[in-house]
């Protein structure tokens, strides 16, 4: 019987946090080409309550060339957070674009674009 924190695999915190990880990488990877969702849309999605902040920061943490839709993931309203100077704004902008999702002075249109997954299932 394990006695010791480094018999274990791994502690707890790290597990759980993990486990949030997975349902918001879930959650993420469900958003469709040429729609967006909010931080706080996406964490409630993924079943983590009001954790907009903690998904924001966790989708800053993801590693260069992640094939998950990052870029899908707008703040409130459809303000686009990431500085549109920053490689990161300008690449989030790029493929927004792509997608057939404009924005007008640092917003997307969320009636248009955002995804709204419980709608549909009705």
């Amino acid at each position: 019987m394990p006695t010791r924190q480094s018999d274990y695999s791994a502690p707890l915190a790290e597990v759980d946090q993990q486990a949030r990880r997975d349902a918001l990488y879930l959650a993420l990877a469900q958003v469709p080409p040429g729609k967006v969702v909010t931080y706080g849309e996406l964490a409630a999605l993924a079943g983590l309550g009001r954790a907009a902040r903690w998904v924001g920061r966790t989708l800053g943490q993801l590693p260069d060339g992640t094939a998950l839709p990052w870029h899908r993931v707008v703040a409130s309203g459809g303000r686009l957070s990431l500085a549109a100077d920053s490689p990161s704004g300008v690449e989030q902008r790029a493929r927004l674009r792509v997608e057939g999702v404009l924005s007008h002075n640092g917003r997307v249109d969320i009636r248009r674009h955002g995804w709204r997954p419980l709608e549909h299932e009705a």
